[in-house]
């Protein structure tokens, strides 16, 4: 325990922490790798695998799930770099996978030629470490070498390596990062710009770095020039580098909040602050236009941009302190941005009305944005995938419930657009159906949740049904199609409800700004008044319903169930926070101070204690028997809330289940295999609850 309050002096309250440690008998179980915790972890675990893996669809599931998850018939999905795909790939062979490339040619041909270049598995037996690759960087123009970023089980927090391509090998002298959470990224073949954990006081009080530095090759870290030095109490600093054509610009992003920042381009060896508003998002330069999201309105000279709109800068003039500012899109109150990406001369913009998808070419003119729609199909969810510098091709994503993903090649530049690949049906899609409805929450909005089942399921009350909603951080839920959620479910008769709630980005900033801090319980009652429309349309009943959530998804779940325990029979509580007073503390909980806000603040805490599930367990209420999921590894959201809410409910005498992963990060899960397990876990105590 010695270690930890060394930490949380770190954030200059020492008072609060003496108070938490006081007042609550389980932040033992904080101590990540702590003997007594991990003896905790184990034991739940054996009871829980025991009791699970003896439910007779546990096996089934099971091998089902980890048939469809190792499937070669899958979709190769690869990023461009030069004349090559470069892909990463898991398979029954491959558990902790394969970085690979094959030239174009062949991919676009449909038959790729892959020559693996790194083999995790090897290197995980070689080094004794389980290996996760989380990512690599290639050099500009050339792309002969990448900077690697792998991690030990999954954590954020990572270890930077270069790697020669054409050697297949890692650069003995060349770039290499002790682990740490941050960014690197190439600025030429011999410099890099790079923030890290440069030593003690370079990281914020959220876990990441503070500081970003220019790093030249063959030179000691030590060394590095700081071009940009935040504060502490910042959620973090980035560098970048963003490249118009042949033109490269140097870049910092300092962020305040989870949902601010600043921008500093380096202009003459000096970094100059972009005049942008804080709340706004970049996506992109294309044509010296610098596109930008708004998130709330904007007036830089006569002229009103609305928040949610999507505008272009004059880069140069941006750099001057002028504006020149143009409108792309404004969206209605039933439409937003999804993404927006670019290839050589064309900028996409992914726009999704009424959750569902519509794909848009725009091409820059001095007197505005011209517009063109891309002909993929209605009523899905489409995402853009690769894109290229070098041209107008591009590659996207189809796919809905029924639907199975289609992978299409494009050209921007002369709106075509053709399949290169379909995924396979791993279940007889129709058989079932898709309905959009809409629940009332008490302030009177509209809640829209789409609903899969089968064509002959009667609304008697009596179906299984699972819930899901995530609402937070403006993340969109949308239609996808999983052939393990539907051989594992829909086939086995469940019904599946996927939920727009207020929180997520589904109907543009307002949607998201609405449930954040003060305002919070407006997100817990769209979510209960979807789940009450279920029993009160009768496709379900309190009995038969079951809930999941992942991440703030998981502190839906514990919101869900001790508010209104009447309404939940099941609740899988996934990688949860779920002790509000102490998130801020824990590993990158600071960060997220801008969506729930700060529990050490006295007016801040009154709103955030009246959900937070934790604090608000009571004793001798009818819970229902939470399945709680949660790694060991995961450094973004501690395991301890998981821990803590378990040891808590049982000796209050409530049942649960507890499973911890031991490696995995916040992905809960490193390979198909681990994956395939917790699959069988979650659906056979769903049918365990529900059936």
């Amino acid at each position: 325990m010695k270690k930890m309050v060394i930490v949380l002096l770190a954030f200059g309250n020492c008072t609060t922490f003496m108070h938490a440690q006081n007042d609550d008998p389980y932040q033992w179980l904080e101590e990540v790798d702590g003997e007594k915790a991990i003896a905790f972890v184990k034991e739940q675990n054996a009871k829980s695998k025991t009791r699970l893996e003896a439910e007779p669809l546990y096996k089934p599931i099971y091998n089902k799930s980890l048939e469809i998850r190792n499937s070669t018939d899958r979709i190769v999905y690869g990023t461009i770099y030069g004349e090559y795909m470069y892909n990463f790939w898991q398979d029954k062979t491959n558990p902790r996978g394969i970085w690979r490339r094959a030239s174009r040619t062949s991919y676009l041909a449909g038959k790729p030629e892959w020559d693996v270049l790194l083999d995790f598995d090897k290197m995980a037996e070689k080094d004794n470490v389980k290996w996760v690759y989380k990512g690599s960087e290639g050099l500009y123009p050339d792309y002969n070498r990448f900077l690697i970023r792998i991690s030990k089980g999954g954590g954020d927090a990572a270890i930077t390596r270069e790697f020669d391509v054409t050697k297949k090998e890692f650069i003995a002298d060349g770039f290499q990062l002790d682990e740490s959470k941050g960014s690197v990224s190439y600025i030429d073949a011999n410099t890099v710009l790079v923030g890290t954990n440069f030593g003690e006081g370079t990281m914020t009080t959220s876990g990441y770095p503070r500081q970003v530095k220019i790093w030249k090759r063959g030179t000691p870290l030590s060394s590095a020039q700081l071009i940009y030095e935040g504060k502490t109490e910042d959620v973090g600093i980035w560098g970048f580098v963003m490249r118009d054509g042949d033109k490269t610009y140097t870049g910092v992003s300092r962020s305040m909040t989870f949902f601010s920042s600043e921008t500093y381009i380096m202009v003459n060896g000096k970094m100059q602050k972009l005049n942008i508003p804080d709340d706004s998002n970049i996506n992109g330069l294309l044509k010296n236009q610098l596109i930008v999201k708004l998130k709330s309105d904007f007036s830089p000279n006569e002229e009103t941009f609305k928040s949610g709109t999507l505008v272009s800068f004059d880069f140069g003039a941006l750099l001057k302190g002028r504006f020149i500012t143009m409108t792309i899109i404004a969206p209605d109150d039933r439409t937003s941005i999804s993404e927006v990406s670019n290839t050589k001369n064309k900028l996409l913009v992914n726009v999704m009305t009424n959750v569902k998808n519509e794909l848009y070419i725009y091409t820059y003119k001095a007197k505005g944005w011209a517009r063109v729609k891309v002909n993929a199909p209605d009523f899905g969810s489409i995402y853009i995938g690769a894109t290229d510098e070098k041209s107008d091709m591009y590659f996207f994503n189809f796919q809905n419930f029924l639907t199975p993903p289609s992978l299409y090649v494009a050209d921007a530049g002369k709106n075509t657009a053709t399949v290169l690949k379909s995924l396979p049906a791993y279940f007889d899609g129709s058989k079932y159906k898709v309905e959009q409805l809409q629940a009332k929450s008490t302030d009177g909005t509209m809640i829209p949740y789409f609903v899969v089942s089968s064509k002959t399921a009667v609304n008697n009350g009596n179906n299984p049904t699972l819930l899901y909603a995530y609402g937070g951080f403006e993340a969109s839920m949308q239609p996808y199609y999983s052939g393990v959620m539907g051989n594992c479910w829909l086939e086995n008769g469940g019904v599946y409800v996927l939920a727009n709630i207020r929180g997520g980005g589904e109907f543009g900033p307002k949607w998201h700004q609405d449930g954040l801090k003060e305002k919070r319980q407006i997100v817990y009652d769209d979510f209960h008044a979807v789940a009450q429309d279920l029993i009160t349309r009768n496709i379900t009943t309190a009995k038969h319903l079951g809930i999941m959530g992942g991440s703030n998804g998981g502190l839906l779940m514990g919101v869900a169930f001790t508010q209104r325990p009447d309404l939940y029979n099941a609740v899988v509580c996934q990688v949860p926070l779920l002790d509000m007073k102490r998130y801020s503390h824990l590993l990158a909980g600071a960060s997220w101070m801008g969506e729930y806000g700060d529990p050490d603040k006295p007016e801040e805490w009154a709103y955030i204690s009246k959900y937070s599930p934790y604090q608000n367990l009571k004793k001798d209420m009818k819970y229902p028997e939470v399945f709680f999921y949660t790694s060991t590894r995961d450094d973004r959201v501690h395991p301890g809330h998981a821990r803590k809410m378990a040891a808590k409910m049982i000796d209050m005498g409530y049942p649960v289940l507890y499973y911890e992963n031991m490696e995995g990060g916040h992905a809960g899960s490193s390979t198909n295999e681990q994956r395939a397990e917790a699959d069988a876990r979650d659906y056979s105590y769903l049918f365990m609850k529900l059936k």
